[in-house]
């Protein structure tokens, strides 16, 4: 790999974007860093509603004022070579155009010859980043028209830094930004509407919000069992321990994990949970010596079932796709045919279904959906 996608380059990025969950005026300088480090033009964070087709930036590195707002007012996502793509398609998987049109059918469209080519413009590559069922999460990184088609490597690095994108929004979303800055003390968090956990590597509790606090005196939907933290479903309870885990290492190996877990139980009001890594940072350094902050919410909106089961479980889209009919009930033939693939295919996507949620039989894999509860339940 070379040098400017390191992966020191990788986890500093990282580190920066966590950073922006507490100091959201950070975004533009991370979004210029990914430029440098993907050789760009430019790299944007866009964020649209689910029922609509425009977006709007979020942040960017910069570019033409002037341009930049024609782009958004001007052009849909229809219009926008490649964009389309990414949208429908799966979440940390970047798309690029040239990898979904030839260069001649690229130049021949009116994006190209009235916006892109006057600015000396080639592709785009981009990646969804966030799903829920009212707003998706797109970055877009731009190349020059003098510069190489987007690469293999290119997309690797992007498809990384995805999750860590998608981390650091939601948990944004949770935190109220006129009182929590980059100065943020322990003292701030009693503050804050969203529970707010203080962890050790192992998920030792350091430090409860007031909410928090709350939350263990109802016995859910978090506990503080012998002073560790838990999730009171059981199905979550591995994975919030193992994203803990996780969290206090390197930052670039958490992932998806610890994103929207669902920490209720079934039958109870739902709850996610979102694990922050704070081991590295200087906007993060007011909460050492904690190696993770542990977000539950109880209002925000939940990522997609899909979402859920690929951080449950470690499971790729597809997968996630078959678990969700398989544990509805569905038959195997029924199965295959709504997702449009060979029964061939359906048993290789099971079998590793099984292995990851060490299961058997569809029976444990219906009970198993059962027991994660609501954010399911509407699949």
């Amino acid at each position: 790999m070379v040098e400017r996608l390191s992966s020191e380059v990788l986890g500093s990025i990282i580190g920066d974007i966590y950073d922006c969950v507490l100091n959201p005026e950070g975004w533009a300088g991370v979004m210029t860093r990914i430029t440098t480090a993907i050789d760009a033009a430019y790299t944007t964070i866009a964020l649209a509603s689910t029922a609509d087709n425009h977006g709007r930036f979020a942040a960017q590195s910069p570019w033409d004022p002037m341009q930049m707002r024609m782009l958004q007012e001007d052009y849909d996502f229809d219009s926008i070579p490649g964009l389309k793509a990414a949208i429908v398609g799966d979440i940390d998987t970047p798309v690029a155009t040239l990898s979904h049109m030839s260069e001649a059918e690229l130049q021949q469209t009116a994006f190209f010859q009235n916006w892109a080519k006057p600015q000396g413009l080639r592709e785009a590559c981009i990646t969804k980043f966030v799903h829920t069922p009212d707003r998706i999460g797109l970055m877009g990184c731009t190349t020059r028209a003098d510069r190489a088609i987007i690469s293999v490597e290119d997309q690797r690095f992007l498809a990384l830094l995805s999750p860590h994108l998608r981390r650091a929004s939601l948990i944004g979303d949770l935190l109220d930004q006129a009182r929590v800055t980059a100065n943020l003390y322990r003292q701030s968090l009693d503050h804050l509407a969203a529970a707010v956990v203080l962890t050790g590597a192992n998920g030792a509790i350091l430090h409860a919000n007031a909410a928090a606090e709350q939350m263990f005196s109802a016995q859910g939907p978090i506990l503080s069992r012998n002073g560790q933290l838990q999730a009171q479903n059981p199905v979550a309870a591995r994975a919030l321990l193992e994203a803990i885990a996780s969290a206090a290492g390197a930052d670039a190996s958490l992932g998806s994990r610890g994103i929207g877990l669902p920490v209720s139980a079934p039958g109870q009001p739902p709850a996610v949970a979102y694990v922050l890594p704070l081991t590295e940072g200087t906007a993060r350094a007011a909460f050492r010596l904690a190696c993770a902050a542990v977000f539950v919410s109880m209002t925000s909106t939940a990522p997609l079932p899909e979402a859920v089961l690929t951080t449950l479980f470690d499971l790729t889209p597809a997968e996630a796709r078959v678990l969700l009919r398989i544990g509805s009930g569905l038959s195997a033939s029924k199965t295959a045919l709504s997702l449009g693939i060979g029964e061939n295919t359906l048993k290789t996507h099971l079998n590793r279904i099984f292995a990851k949620t060490n299961t058997r039989r569809q029976a444990d894999l219906v009970k198993l959906v059962s027991d994660i509860g609501t954010p399911l339940s509407a699949s």
